[in-house]
């Protein structure tokens, strides 16, 4: 993602143009070094906990195995149970190992075939790996390709966001958003961080 081509464009919109002033430079960048193996299994870890406790069972799930972080083999032949016992959910527990077998089998392939794919050919690959939704699959195209172009419609956060920001009553349902969303073309990515920032400061 380019920054400056962004604000530029994004800066046009008031809204926009006084949450990039609040809160500085968008970080969102495609993350070269993490394969897209170790990021969604880090990612199933992460969902719907703290990140205390999701950093624990991390710590614990990683020193079940001999490396700082398990090859895809390693994990997809280990006993969903053993994964339960350092705390993962069961459900988690099979999702990061369909995550390994997929990504042996080559539906979730390096990053280097990713990026030939378009965004709705990334999110179909995803989805196909249990546990894994379309909000997770936008989240991995923002945070780790760095597209700079997603805007996930059913994200209660940028929803909230979107209201606070613009000084709605309530927040938009996913038709409304997607609407508010073609201004910020092509752009969307970058402009998703400034209402996740005002959501979380519930400040415009």
């Amino acid at each position: 993602m380019t920054f400056m081509a962004a604000s530029a464009h994004l800066t046009t919109d008031p809204v926009m143009d006084k949450l990039i002033a609040r809160h500085g430079p968008c970080p969102l960048k495609h993350n070269p070094d993490i394969s897209p193996y170790n990021a969604l299994v880090r990612t199933i870890v992460f969902q719907q906990i703290s990140g205390a406790a999701a950093s624990a069972i991390m710590k614990r799930f990683t020193g079940l195995f001999t490396d700082d972080f398990p090859a895809p083999e390693e994990l997809a032949a280990k006993n969903w149970e053993a994964l339960r016992a350092v705390g993962l959910s069961r459900n988690k527990a099979l999702a990061v190992i369909d995550v390994a077998a997929k990504s042996l089998d080559g539906t979730i392939p390096a990053q280097s075939a990713l990026h030939t794919l378009e965004d709705e050919a990334v999110i179909e690959r995803l989805i196909r790996v249990r546990g894994i939704g379309r909000w997770t699959a936008e989240m991995f195209l923002m945070s780790t390709l760095g597209r700079p172009d997603i805007l996930p419609l059913n994200d209660v956060g940028l929803l909230n966001g979107a209201a606070i920001a613009y000084g709605l009553e309530t927040r938009p349902d996913a038709k409304a958003f997607a609407q508010m969303g073609e201004r910020w073309r092509p752009w969307r990515s970058i402009a998703c961080w400034y209402l996740w920032q005002a959501a979380d400061t519930k400040l415009a």
